[in-house]
């Protein structure tokens, strides 16, 4: 017989087989009545399987979800595990309430074993004996530079950082909490103070920030500079408060907010403000407390009777770092009130220090200085560098040679024109101060004349309305212009230095795409060089005194950029020569010298700066045994004391005796240079270099700076070879990579 293989049929013979192995007949149940259900009979017999599900009625309409259920299943498909955004983080995954202290041992903000990591402080390593009995919550820990800042330190940067840390902290002297900064320019310091003040605002020792607050004083130029420079390093991770302007009621609503910060987590922890607006506005400043105060370009405080200098020091503060790339810049009193300001009572009182470091240091340093007083100088200069080399850090640039391109720095004296030369013995007869100068007098009188003989050797046009009027040393100096002559129109020709920067703009414009910056310590002198630039048709920006702090940073922005057309930036050096970054330029021409040497060299160092890819060439313009040559020979006098004071060199040469720096009043016709034959050039026969020096010597009173002394013959660069014959009469220089490429 042929049997069903249908499941259902399959299944009515096992349960047959099994009733009758059990002898018992299988009854539907019994109970409630219920529904009739499909497949059954009227009389209720049911012929459906008990082990078969009734199959679902199928349907066109979709099965939907309930929204609520439907959003809850959409999220906990893209919802994922929190993971610490840290690279090869261990720490507890566990979540925490805000407040509720984190459970286990203290430890450092970053690891301080991970390759490349800047420790600034280590704990001293413990005993197992002593590791038992200290309290877990009192260890101290590491302190790591965050390594967003450590991986772009350079050497001699992470050196500096560790030293401020060392000073601030009190680690170096104890009691003291303050620093200089005294790197020449170039070298990276605001780089290495912003690190300092990141650091201590999120970390210490004792697992807590070491301070809240930190103010930064600058001149007004840099205060948009310092902002884009924090925004620039920690790339927002803080948010600094930079104040340049504004009424004063929004500034002291500003600086009120900002003193009432406090905790943990202060929104702007850092304030940058110019030394203007803290002078006016000190009082809101001085009520509270603040962890540092860092100030820029801190030359300015070297006088401490001026107020700007007596309101930063009633400031609330323990911890100083003052920043000045030329510590000394014209005597050793100054270099006193910029030590007392950072550490008071290291060096004594202003009359102390005087007494004992001052005048022997003077003394044994003039030239008709006896043996003993020579000794005796020696010995106090020695004792002052024990004292303020604890908390002072000078490195000079020449670290700069392994990572900018070659510099090269002229001095380039000019011959006076003939109507200069004719103009300025005119003067010397006629003008009374001369005589009071060599009585020993300065009087007004005598600084007016050394501004008139200043502007002469720039150009006869600036001095061309006191001809006119007749004034004192200018009488019946009118005749001497040319006939028909004009101060309303430039002639380069009547000036020697206007007509070789005439030629190192023309070659350099002809042969080069490179830039120029033009230097000048008068307006006046700027007025001329614009008359220049409108005459050649060379396109030009010009900053000076009366332009806003604001446009300043559009134009120095704007003159950096490769696709800007401007060719020439012209630069006043009282208002904007420190802390300018002019990389777009390569080629900077120093019109006229200052009497102090540091303006000098701040506004030289605007163009070899980091970031810097092209060779770079500093001109310093001198009219040839003029007033210029002796303030230069001034400069190399108080450039000499620095290196002495600051820098350590031990064999500096006394070149000029004080009497000799009285003699303003004078002008050497027949000479080459004035200075070049005063300080007796050891490599030069009849005015030409013939051989290298001999050990030891060298040709200028700073000259491990000057390496080489040059006429025509042996000059290297070709843009001032071709302003030689017109009026240049004799050059030395410097090499930035003298050393390394073993020049002799």
């Amino acid at each position: 017989q042929r049997r069903s293989l249908a499941p259902s049929q399959l299944a009515k013979r096992k349960a047959g087989d099994e009733d009758d192995e059990e002898e018992e007949d299988w009854q539907p149940p019994t109970g409630r009545k219920r529904p009739k259900a499909a497949g059954e009979t009227a009389s209720g017999e049911c012929y459906r399987s008990p082990f078969r599900k009734p199959m679902a009625q199928l349907t066109n309409r979709p099965h939907c979800l309930d929204s609520s259920q439907h959003e809850a299943f959409i999220r906990s498909i893209l919802s994922k595990p929190f993971k610490v955004p840290i690279p090869n983080y261990k720490g507890p995954l566990g979540l925490r309430s805000l407040g509720v202290k984190r459970a286990g041992l203290r430890g450092p903000l970053h690891d301080p074993f991970e390759e490349g990591a800047l420790v600034l402080y280590e704990p001293p390593v413990l005993s197992a004996h002593d590791q038992l009995k200290i309290d877990k919550d009192k260890a101290p820990v590491h302190v790591v530079v965050d390594p967003v800042l450590s991986r772009v330190l350079r050497p001699h940067q992470r050196e500096g950082v560790k030293f401020l840390w060392d000073c601030v902290t009190s680690r170096r002297i104890p009691g003291s909490h303050g620093c200089i900064m005294a790197d020449e320019m170039g070298l990276g310091k605001t780089l290495q103070c912003i690190t300092l003040m990141w650091t201590l605002l999120r970390q210490s020792p004792d697992c807590k920030p070491e301070i809240e607050k930190a103010v930064v004083v600058s001149p007004s130029s840099l205060v948009k500079n310092w902002y884009n420079e924090v925004e620039k390093w920690l790339g927002g991770r803080i948010q600094p408060l930079a104040i340049d302007g504004g009424s004063k009621d929004e500034i002291d609503r500003k600086l009120v907010g900002f003193m009432n910060q406090r905790g943990l987590r202060v929104p702007s922890p850092i304030l940058i403000i110019s030394y203007e607006t803290f002078r006016l506005h000190a009082e809101v400043l001085q009520k509270g407390t603040v962890g540092l105060v860092i100030c820029d370009e801190g030359h300015r405080l070297k006088n401490s009777e001026n107020q700007t200098y007596q309101a930063l020091n009633s400031l609330n503060t323990p911890r100083r770092v003052l920043i000045s790339g030329t510590p000394i810049q014209n005597d050793l009193l100054e270099y006193f009130s910029l030590v007392h300001f950072v550490n008071s009572g290291i060096l004594g009182t202003a009359q102390e220090f005087k007494r004992h470091f001052e005048m022997p240091i003077l003394k044994g340093r003039d030239a008709d200085a006896s043996e003993a007083e020579r000794h005796k100088g020696e010995e106090r200069l020695k004792e002052l560098i024990s004292i303020v080399n604890r908390c002072l850090i000078r490195r000079t640039s020449d670290i700069l040679s392994k990572y900018l391109p070659v510099k090269i720095e002229q001095v380039v004296c000019c011959r006076l024109t003939p109507l200069q030369t004719e103009l300025y013995k005119n003067f010397l007869k006629q003008a009374k101060p001369v005589e009071e100068l060599k009585e020993g007098k300065i009087s007004v009188s005598s600084l007016s004349s050394i501004t008139s003989l200043k502007k002469l050797c720039n150009h006869p046009a600036l001095i061309y309305d006191k001809c006119v009027e007749e004034e004192e040393g200018f009488m019946g100096a009118l005749g001497l212009f040319p006939s028909g002559y004009s101060a309303k129109s430039l002639e380069p020709q009547l000036s020697g230095k206007m007509l070789v920067l005439d030629y190192i703009l023309a070659v350099t414009k002809s042969t080069s795409n490179d830039k120029v910056v033009l230097v000048s310590n008068y307006t006046q002198t700027l007025d001329l060089f614009e008359k220049l630039c409108r005459n050649r048709r060379y396109l030009y920006v010009r900053l000076d005194g009366t332009m806003s702090i604001k446009k300043r940073a559009k134009i120095v922005e704007r003159f950096n950029s490769p696709s800007s057309p401007e060719f020439i930036f012209m630069l006043s050096s009282k208002a904007g020569g420190c802390g300018l970054n002019l990389i777009g330029a390569n080629r900077l021409v120093m019109f006229d010298p200052d009497w102090n040497p540091a303006n000098d060299e701040q506004a030289m160092a605007r163009v070899w700066r980091d970031g810097q890819k092209k060779m770079c060439y500093i001109y310093r313009l001198l009219s040839t045994g003029t007033i210029e040559e002796k303030i230069f020979q001034r400069q190399t006098h108080k450039k000499a004391l620095s290196s002495c004071v600051v820098d350590e060199e031990q064999d500096v040469e006394r070149h000029f005796s004080l009497g000799e720096l009285k003699e303003l009043f004078t002008l050497n016709e027949s000479t080459t240079s004035d200075t070049h034959d005063k300080i007796k050039c050891p490599r030069c026969v009849n005015g030409h270099q013939v051989r290298p020096p001999p050990d030891g010597a060298d040709c200028t009173s700073d000259l491990s700076q000057w390496h080489h002394c040059a006429d025509k013959r042996r000059l290297q660069d070709s843009v001032l070879k071709a302003a030689w014959d017109a009026a240049v009469t004799f050059t030395f220089y410097q090499h930035s990579h003298e050393e390394q490429r073993g020049i002799p």
